[in-house]
């Protein structure tokens, strides 16, 4: 029965192929080759192809939505892409060349999945609270493929930045900046001391702001998080998870079901890809959490 269904469960479960699902594509080497060529290197490729929905509104913008990217790096991509007349919906269209093409080559069978999944999603995702969304909201408004895969896929990134939307509204109301969540996130992970932030483009004296907002705060002691500020990185997971139960809900106790039996196995090859093209540290919300307790 629907009624016995621990939606929150179904959340946090769903939530990593979500993310495997699309984040492998910010460090594959065929959308970094594209972004290249139209003179955007490296990451700051990812960064106006994912934020290409909001660039009309200029950097600040975008700033707001990315949350933990610093926004040195953010306005470094801007201005590099103005530098080199390109236009931002060229970058997002080279990024869905390269889904296709990576999905094909590395994870074959989520291609099917995908197909079949976007008829289902999209009503659903339309469905979805805009309010308090604004990257969810501008990916909303991009017209959809006409190919069933990238469609399917487009549909799953929807879910993946309403997400995320959600996650930043709880972090912003907790009272933290971008860089204090990376750090308090990077100790919760066991990750080596900087990590997180450093791979998000936070600098050394950033990063030291950062931890001297903790402390004042009472979330850190001479650069380590205390319990409190543990707990209240755990708080934020288990907060987001229920608060995103909504999607899966919506999408029904079969399809979601269906959805981790169908998309797990090809993640994991994705999430391989990463470990690969980036290193093991990176995408960790597509990561088994570590145990507590």
């Amino acid at each position: 029965m629907a009624d016995d269904i621990d939606w929150v469960a179904v959340s946090r479960r769903n939530a990593r192929s979500v993310q495997t699902t699309i984040g492998w594509i910010f460090w594959d080497p065929g959308a970094v080759a594209r972004y290249g060529e139209l003179g955007l290197p490296g990451p700051l490729g990812y960064i106006v192809a994912r934020a290409a929905p909001l660039l009309p509104a200029g950097p600040d913008a975008v700033i707001a939505a990315f949350g933990s990217i610093s926004p040195a790096a953010i306005r470094w991509a801007v201005a590099l892409m103005e530098e080199a007349g390109t236009d931002p919906l060229d970058v997002w269209r080279a990024r869905d060349e390269a889904v296709v093409e990576g999905l094909r080559e590395h994870a074959p069978d989520i291609v099917p999945a995908l197909e079949q999944l976007g008829p289902q999603l999209w009503p659903v995702v339309e469905q979805l609270p805009v309010v308090g969304r604004t990257f969810y909201g501008a990916h909303l408004s991009m017209p959809r493929p006409d190919d069933p895969l990238l469609s399917g896929w487009h549909a799953v990134n929807c879910v993946r930045e309403w997400r995320g939307d959600t996650h930043w509204a709880l972090v912003v109301a907790a009272g933290l900046t971008g860089t204090e969540a990376s750090c308090l996130h990077n100790s919760w992970l066991g990750y080596e001391p900087g990590w997180l932030p450093t791979s998000r483009g936070s600098g050394p004296d950033e990063i030291a702001e950062a931890w001297r907002g903790l402390e004042a705060k009472g979330l850190a002691t001479h650069g380590v998080a205390t319990a409190e500020g543990l707990a209240l990185r755990e708080h934020l997971e288990a907060e987001t998870d229920r608060l995103t139960t909504l999607p899966w809900e919506l999408l029904g106790p079969d399809a979601a079901t269906a959805f981790a039996e169908r998309f797990e196995p090809p993640c994991e090859l994705l999430l391989a890809r990463v470990d690969v093209t980036a290193g093991p540290n990176y995408q960790p919300a597509s990561r088994v959490r570590p145990a507590k307790g």
